[in-house]
């Protein structure tokens, strides 16, 4: 596999920029499994520079399930043209149908759990990686679940 079919590769994997795969690669004398963890390791470097900013934009989301189950999901971000980002969007629709079928009771047990579309990751894991991609604050503030005949 040529370098460039590699960062396409990694791209389609992690979300990360072009420049910084290649760094990675570098580092990694172009292993790919070294150059994921090094990405994986600085994203997680931003989310830590980004904890302390306010996150007072944002969106809440819904879901309703077959008209039995529905749920609200508010999710934060720090302006309002992140909370208008399809991906950002589309994170918080996912994180709602997940929360669908989930048994979480609240934030913290939610966010430890195997996310939905890629068992390998937590909600965690996918939420860090989304703020590592997007370089902003972003946080799941709060949400309810409605079951029908409970």
């Amino acid at each position: 596999m040529n370098n460039i079919d590699l960062i396409k590769k990694i791209r389609s994997e992690t979300g990360a920029g072009v420049v910084d795969i290649k760094k990675a690669l570098d580092e990694a004398k172009n292993n790919p499994v070294k150059a994921k963890e090094l990405l994986k390791k600085r994203g997680l470097e931003i989310v830590a520079k980004k904890s302390s900013r306010n996150a007072g934009q944002g969106i809440i989301e819904s879901y309703v399930h077959l008209g039995k189950i529905g749920v609200l999901v508010e999710v934060n971000c720090e302006t309002d043209f992140v909370g208008r980002n399809e991906e950002f969007i589309s994170f918080a629709h996912d994180l709602a149908v997940h929360i669908a079928a989930s048994e979480a009771k609240n934030i913290d047990e939610l966010m430890k759990e195997s996310y939905f579309k890629d068992e390998t990751q937590t909600i965690e894991d996918v939420l860090n990686a989304l703020v590592a991609k997007i370089g902003e604050k972003i946080v799941v503030k709060r949400f309810t679940k409605f079951v029908l005949g409970e």
